[in-house]
């Protein structure tokens, strides 16, 4: 966590729109139809993060599966074609304002355990988003390298280049970052179109020479005799291609961004889902063609060894055609472009990544105050970041595992999310998707298993979030967490009555039979334990558990008369806040100071501060006490608390 920063403008700087950005990532905010652009440039957005994995996939490929990476990678695109994409669309439709298959797994559980499952994947995703930035600048990196232009003195310094790259990326975002789709469209505009070239280019000379082909088939042949066999090891290996499954989260998390149809609701906006399905069928079709033709042309034309460690298709296979085939000077305007996407491949990344943790965090009260600003957690991250790529030396294929583990990982919940859901719905297409689901978790045990540091980075993320997060949810659970008081037409005439009697005194109570015996013993207790006149008039409070798992809350006070007494009644994740809120509410609407009545707690303190903070009730008088003491810090204006 980030302590307090003495200099005052640092802290100003830092903290640079933290009120405004904290109402948007909440939902309560609706995009402007000044935000919204046509689909396929919201495609450009997403696909600086899908298509540039083109830079490094077909070498992964190469080296994953050797001669049978093309038939792996049709295995990937059969995949993603028939599972990632009717997963994700339907994720589309379902969740259709940009909080993705992690809000509709939120809801398979309540209370406690939905918010722990959602911090689970918060940390896979944070794991898919940080790799995207090592990854990405470590490749690029490659590609400047081994550029034959590139000085001699800059070999062997992948780690301090690589650094370079992200404290840039790190350097846009401190300015202050937007997203721009104008510059995402021109830098995937001029990427594919290069890709074009490169790709149909290599493919011409694979047709231009047969003996290529019947070289590699040979060698196919000669590693793997039995077709069968082929098929089984092409199922076996194509985990380690899962990288260019990449994409799909992030489409469907941009949501809001999709311009729809003139008829739109926010509660049915039918054009804004159809046109995002567009989008994820299209990035789908594209990376499919590209990954099918890249693989075979680079496993046909670039020797095996060229692909290992040192090798010159090493992360780069689609660039070392392009300086072969089409001249150093091509291949270096090749290199740029792939340079830039890679590069904003990671900003793409890092943007996810801002914009994911605070639409949650905040909401369980699970993010200290700076995370609600942009450039605190831009220097977090990047920090990670640089440990990341100094831990995996700036290796794109030792990095490759742990990417992939976040991205199957959210592909795979996804999977669970829409099959539960069809299921709910008594479904047929619920058996297709079962399917998909197990495919989908059987490759991510398979990448798990063959490469276990993706779980090893996603467990620290995990970690930290947690343990932040409980961090953050303790030292904040004192504050005042309620956004509004609303009183209903019986609750405001109880207080009414109150104010022309001269005071505001109320009685904290627990119900319980809630029966006349109850409340006249409470009253009587009150009275003496206090020395409250008989003339004087009392009223009730009772505050039931709501799902105390949550941290803001809408207090919604409701009034009735039972027995011949008057009860305000309401219900709240934490009972101490809701009545210290009701209390300063009734003294702003009043102009009176409020009395409330509490007895004693009897009980272990610690077991009591626990059920607090877990369980929304424990030793209800003093924190209540506190909470109003944090919330004015003027003792003549604060409710006064009376324990007997």
């Amino acid at each position: 966590m980030i302590g307090r920063v003495p200099n005052t403008k640092l802290r100003a700087w830092l903290l640079e729109g933290e009120h405004k950005r904290a109402q948007q990532l909440t939902g309560g905010k609706r995009e402007t139809k000044k935000d919204e652009q046509p689909w396929w440039k919201v495609m450009c957005l997403t696909g600086v993060d899908y298509f540039s994995t083109l830079g490094y996939q077909p070498g992964i490929a190469a080296l994953a599966a050797g001669v049978l990476s093309p038939l792996a990678t049709v295995v990937l695109v059969v995949l993603t074609l028939a599972g990632a994409l009717p997963i994700y669309r339907r994720v589309a439709r379902e969740s259709p304002h940009g909080q993705g298959s992690i809000a509709m797994l939120e809801k398979l559980l309540s209370r406690w355990g939905g918010k722990l499952l959602v911090l689970a994947l918060l940390g896979f995703a944070a794991t898919d988003f940080v790799i995207t930035m090592t990854l990405s600048a470590a490749d690029a990196t490659a590609h400047v390298i081994e550029n034959p232009f590139v000085p001699a003195a800059l070999h062997g310094g992948q780690v301090w280049i690589t650094l370079v790259l992200i404290a840039l990326l790190g350097a846009v975002f401190l300015k202050g970052f937007a997203e721009a789709i104008g510059v995402a469209v021109v830098l995937v505009g001029v990427y594919l179109a290069l890709n074009v070239v490169v790709v149909v280019t290599a493919l011409a000379h694979v047709f231009g020479a047969p003996q290529l082909i019947v070289d590699w088939q040979n060698l196919l042949i000669s590693e793997h005799p039995n077709p069968w066999l082929m098929v089984g090891v092409a199922l076996v290996v194509f985990p380690k291609l899962a990288l260019g499954l990449s994409g799909f989260e992030t489409g469907v998390s941009v949501m809001p961004l999709v311009r729809g149809a003139s008829g739109d609701t926010e509660a049915d906006p039918v054009g804004r889902i159809r046109n995002t399905r567009r989008l994820l069928l299209t990035a789908a079709l594209i990376m499919s063609a590209f990954l099918i033709t890249s693989s075979f042309a680079t496993a046909v034309l670039i020797p095996q060894r060229e692909f290992q460690a040192g090798g010159k298709a090493n992360g780069r296979a689609l660039a070392y055609l392009a300086h072969s085939y089409l001249g150093d000077g091509f291949g270096t305007v090749y290199d740029v472009s792939t340079i830039a996407i890679l590069w904003f491949a990671g900003a793409s990344a890092m943007a996810g990544l801002l914009n994911i943790v605070p639409r949650y965090l905040p909401r369980y009260g699970m993010a200290p105050d700076w995370a609600r600003a942009t450039r605190p957690l831009v220097i977090v991250v990047s920090a990670i970041a640089f440990v990341i790529t100094w831990i995996f030396d700036a290796d794109v294929e030792a990095q490759g595992g742990a990417y992939a583990t976040g991205v199957l990982v959210l592909i795979s919940s996804a999977s669970v999310a829409v099959t539960l859901s069809a299921r709910r719905h008594k479904q047929r297409v619920f058996w297709a998707y079962l399917v998909i689901t197990l495919v989908f978790l059987y490759t991510t045990i398979a990448n798990i298993v063959e490469k276990p540091e993706g779980v090893k980075i996603a467990a620290f993320f995990i970690g930290a979030i947690v343990a932040t997060s409980l961090v953050s949810r303790a030292t904040r659970s004192l504050e005042l967490r309620v956004e509004k008081v609303e009183f209903d037409a019986a609750a405001q005439r109880i207080v009414d009555k109150a104010v022309r009697s001269g005071a505001v005194r109320i009685i904290a109570n627990e119900p319980d039979a809630r029966d006349e015996a109850e409340y006249r013993e409470k009253e009587r207790e009150a009275r003496e334990d206090n020395h409250i006149p008989r003339d004087s008039a009392l009223f009730f409070l009772e505050v039931t558990i709501s799902d105390a798992s949550d941290f803001e809350t809408t207090l919604r006070v409701h009034g009735e008369k039972r027995a011949g007494y008057r009860i305000l009644r309401m219900k709240s994740p934490s009972i101490a806040n809701a009545i210290a809120a009701v209390l300063l509410h009734l003294r702003d609407e009043t102009g009176m100071q409020p009395h409330i009545y509490f007895a004693w707690t009897e009980g272990n303190p610690f077991k009591f501060l626990v059920r607090y903070l877990f369980f929304g009730d424990g030793d209800v008088p003093p924190v209540t006490r506190e909470v109003l003491r944090r919330a004015e810090p003027d003792p003549h204006r604060r409710p006064l608390v009376h324990v007997g």
